[in-house]
């Protein structure tokens, strides 16, 4: 029979070393690619931002070239725009608004109370949900119905917003719906894809913000059991903010190292990501005294 090989506490860390740089690295070129997307987004949303405001400024400057015709008494007729014109130009405004953010995943249409907007969710190029808000714009703009979960932090945001600067409103709204729907969506794969790893049932709140979790690293004669909890302090985050991963006391040391190195990985990489590189650090675990 084959005698099985050892493995020393040097390699076993080496080869731990070198799933972690492959992960890193991984997660890294991820990042790059979805910083590149957000940016692109962002930069077709100021162009369209400049455009309108170009309009803005050719409206005023049109306006003000038509009074100064008027005091000289060229055309004084034409001193003052139509109301006709001022709602045109308002309508025009508008529709421009509602095109940037479009870009945005935000989009709207205008109806006889006011705005009703659509804001669609995705996750790394996944899109998951759609939620509709309807707002009144008269006397007051004005939360009129919507389709938000209840414990995503609506009338905080518009109370912060709403009267004051609209499209902040609705990009911060946009980006807690976002990132609420990323983490659940991390949740979700953890549970269809890794449910033989987990143990037991994974722990979440509503906004899944709070994720609780036992689960195992196998070799073909072992198991390493570790405990998982991870914190969303930044609501608008799809990345946790505080990660505690631990195993039980007696365990050896390289578990407890291998606890740590897990830690900063949940902390960097999406949650499904991140358990693909368990199964083969299970396997350099074999060894481990």
């Amino acid at each position: 029979m084959e005698e099985r090989k050892a493995y020393s506490p040097e390699g076993v860390f080496a080869h731990l070393e070198l799933l972690e740089a492959q992960a890193y690295e991984a997660a890294m070129k991820q990042e790059e690619t979805e910083q590149q997307e957000e940016k692109l987004a962002r930069l077709r949303a100021r162009v369209q931002e400049l455009r309108l405001q170009r309009d803005e400024l050719r409206a005023k400057l049109d306006l003000q070239q038509k009074g100064q015709l008027g005091k000289e008494g060229v055309v004084s007729d034409r001193a003052q725009p139509s109301a006709q014109a001022v709602l045109e130009w308002k309508i025009k405004s508008v529709k421009s608004m509602l095109q940037i953010f479009y870009l945005t995943g935000i989009s709207g249409k205008l109806t006889k109370r006011g705005v009703c907007f659509c804001i669609s969710t995705a996750y790394e190029g996944t899109y998951l949900d759609s939620y509709h808000l309807d707002l009144l714009t008269k006397p007051e703009v004005q939360i009129y119905r919507h389709s938000l979960p209840i414990f995503i932090p609506l009338q905080q945001i518009a109370k912060k917003y709403l009267q004051t600067d609209i499209r902040r409103f609705l990009t911060v709204l946009s980006d807690h719906l976002n990132a609420y729907v990323g983490r659940r969506y991390q949740a979700d794969q953890l549970q269809e894809h890794f449910s033989d790893q987990i143990e037991g049932t994974l722990q979440r709140n509503s906004l899944c913000n709070l994720l609780v979790f036992n689960y195992n690293v196998s070799s073909k004669s072992k198991t390493f059991p570790f405990r998982a909890r991870l914190l969303y302090g930044d609501l608008c985050c799809s990345l946790p903010t505080e990660v505690v991963v631990s195993c039980t006391p007696d365990a050896p040391a390289a578990l407890a190292e291998t606890a740590e190195a897990h830690t900063d990985l949940f902390r960097r990489v999406a949650l499904h990501k991140a358990f693909p590189s368990f199964s083969s650090a299970g396997e350099s675990l074999v060894g481990a005294p």
